[in-house]
């Protein structure tokens, strides 16, 4: 039993695992850890250590601490047992029908017609061109009607569990989340379900986060703009500066880095987040060191204190005031 254990948590790694739920971290000290805001309580400053040669986690903030199955017992509510059996089943799960995620995808996207209140937070985060919701396919999930929906198409409670969409209860993962598909190869690999309420506000389905957003539109333009969210992606098309993908967070997985720097010579604006501890500039430098090696010079752009692209052009800053902000960036 140990040694199967010590084999399933090789093959998932815990920062592995952490990063297809959006978790990102920052380099603590010269060891193996990273440090960033922990996933299982609210906090602003980040608490949560992962040991990527222990594949290990603890978090000051609230005391957790332990492996990837201690982990999957704290953050999705279930026994040792039960936890072993959703790690299992993400492992050892068959391929499902390539459109089962786009079904639940459209499912959503028509959902949020139907809700004012998710419309509103959208208007709030200053997303209002319908046709561009529209075009994003953003959509929202209320939850309670999508496992419904999907095995009266046909689709076995099973089958949802293993795609992630419904939990071991057979209820269903996304809650009162506006809802954003993410794509590879042109097909809906995962979901991103971004809160309107009190729940942690970044949520993915246990997978794949995708590719660079948009990349096939996106991939043709010689300037790039690279942000964290989609929030900031959809104001910054809205703005007019359809030249941005986004990587949902600051960290690239290994497929969007090859993306980017797959065109020599490219240049590529980096616009994370100014947090309060410099964590979204950190990666942002890190990112443009290792861009560099590829003939792809990127530039460092920095906003207003405590600002990311969304909030800075929602606190009122025009499409010409992002447009100085790339002109004034910071050139390795």
């Amino acid at each position: 039993m140990g040694e199967d254990l010590e084999k399933l948590k090789q093959r998932l790694p815990l920062l592995d695992y952490l990063q297809q739920l959006n978790w990102s971290g920052v380099p603590a000290g010269h060891g193996s850890e990273l440090v960033g805001l922990c996933p299982l309580h609210p906090e602003t400053r980040p608490s949560f250590y992962v040991n990527t040669f222990k594949n290990l986690f603890y978090c000051h903030g609230c005391g957790q601490g332990g492996d990837l199955i201690r982990f999957v017992e704290l953050s999705q509510h279930l026994s040792f047992r039960l936890s072993i059996a959703y790690l299992e089943r993400q492992k050892t799960s068959p391929a499902e029908p390539s459109d089962v995620m786009a079904q639940a995808a459209a499912f959503y996207q028509r959902q949020l017609r139907h809700c004012l209140e998710a419309r509103r937070y959208l208007e709030q985060r200053g997303v209002r061109d319908p046709s561009l919701i529209e075009e994003l396919r953003i959509g929202y999930a209320p939850g309670g009607n999508l496992r419904r929906h999907l095995t009266d198409q046909g689709y076995s409670s099973e089958s949802l569990q293993r795609a992630g969409l419904v939990n071991l209860q057979g209820c269903d993962a996304f809650y009162r989340r506006v809802v954003f598909p993410c794509y590879q190869d042109a097909q809906v690999v995962n979901l991103y379900g971004r809160s309107i309420g009190a729940a942690f506000p970044h949520r993915f389905l246990l997978g794949p986060k995708g590719g660079l957003f948009a990349w096939e539109s996106v991939r043709q333009f010689s300037t790039i703009i690279l942000v964290e969210g989609l929030l900031d992606l959809a104001v910054l098309w809205q703005a007019g500066f359809r030249n941005t993908t986004c990587a949902f967070g600051s960290h690239l997985t290994a497929f969007q880095f090859r993306q980017l720097s797959a065109e020599p010579d490219r240049l590529v604006y980096i616009v994370f987040d100014q947090d309060d501890n410099q964590a979204g500039q950190l990666s942002a430098y890190q990112l443009a060191r290792r861009l560099a090696p590829a003939s792809v010079p990127a530039r460092v752009v920095h906003l207003p204190a405590g600002q990311d692209p969304n909030s800075y052009l929602v606190a009122g800053a025009t499409a010409a005031d992002f447009a100085d902000c790339l002109k004034g960036a910071q050139q390795l």
